[in-house]
């Protein structure tokens, strides 16, 4: 269950006192597009502003080894997550019962500014928790937004639930530190998907299935949802229109994603003019979109290098085209 507030308020007291000046700069550095290292009770985390694709595209290329999974959002309050999610009265009661904790609750999305396409992985839905950890907490009020924070480690490594640990995998990429001490929990969150009144187990974590269940019942199985859960292999928006990659040229009633070499026109959308992956990759998802709106017979896309960012935006691109299940 969610921390007891009295508690929660001691706890908080020593670990922010004399803060204040180091708490306002991590919420700068997050309006201003930097990463910061978070503590949270579960796992340190590598957070960016939410609503930010440029944000959001320097984790996963900070992580070492990108994969467009969808990222959890985390927010400041029941209050802010019913905002930018849809949640229904299970989800409410979920809420109410584990947060501030380590829970996840998979919702639809109601305000896609607040967690942007890449964020979501292009999905119609958004990952979202109030951790509680006073720092995390405390940055998060001070930024006034929400804050997507995967684990801190670089891939395929564990988990940092140390301070030191955090800085040692991904401490040269952040604008800005905060110690938090030992990770309470030390394991990810639980995440539950809260969609069409089922609710679904979709990852295990320190919020059992039994007390998920004491809360709301039988849960329903989690097949159809699994790729909405942060931490597992997630599809990304697939478009309406067919998708045809490796593509030197789009052919008649065909949109064009291309990349670089400044192409322009009708029906074609440059995922970056320059040829920069990272800009390809924040752009990605709201470009499929795009061009899917065309009603085009299909859509071709450019060839993509496979280095850095290029692996992630081509198995995304190969799953869009059905080369993998």
């Amino acid at each position: 269950m969610g921390v007891d507030g009295s508690d929660r308020r001691q706890g908080a007291g020593q670990l922010l006192a004399g803060r204040e000046a180091e708490i306002d700069a991590a919420a700068r550095a997050l309006r201003a597009g930097g990463l910061v290292l978070l503590p949270t009770e579960t796992v340190y985390g590598l957070g960016a502003d939410a609503a930010n694709p440029a944000a959001v595209t320097a984790i996963f290329e900070a992580k070492g080894r990108p994969r467009f999974n969808p990222l959890i959002a985390h927010v400041a309050d029941l209050e802010t997550a019913a905002r930018i999610a849809d949640f229904d009265d299970r989800a409410y009661a979920l809420a109410k019962a584990f947060w501030p904790g380590p829970l996840t609750i998979v919702a639809p999305i109601k305000d896609t500014a607040a967690v942007c396409d890449l964020a979501r992985a292009g999905l119609d839905t958004v990952a979202i928790r109030v951790p509680g950890h006073p720092v995390s907490h405390a940055v998060l009020e001070a930024f006034g937004g929400a804050v997507v924070a995967p684990s801190a480690n670089r891939s395929g490594r564990p988990s940092p639930t140390t301070y030191a640990d955090a800085v040692s995998e991904t401490g040269d990429k952040a604008a800005a530190a905060l110690d938090g001490g030992p990770c309470a929990v030390g394991l990810e969150s639980t995440v539950v998907s809260v969609l069409e009144g089922q609710v679904r187990l979709l990852r295990p974590g320190a919020v059992t299935r039994v007390q998920l269940q004491q809360i709301v019942g039988p849960l329903a199985e989690a097949e159809d949802d699994a790729k909405r859960s942060p931490g597992r292999l997630a599809l990304h928006y697939a478009p309406d229109a067919p998708v045809r990659i490796n593509a030197r040229s789009a052919q008649p009633g065909e949109a064009f994603l291309a990349f670089g070499g400044g192409a322009s026109g009708e029906g074609v959308f440059n995922l970056s003019p320059g040829g920069d992956l990272a800009e390809a990759a924040a752009n990605l998802f709201a470009y499929l979109r795009a061009a899917d709106r065309t009603k085009p017979s299909a859509i071709a896309v450019a060839p993509i290098p496979e280095d850095g960012l290029g692996e992630a935006i081509n198995d995304r691109l190969r799953r869009a085209a059905g080369y993998i299940g």
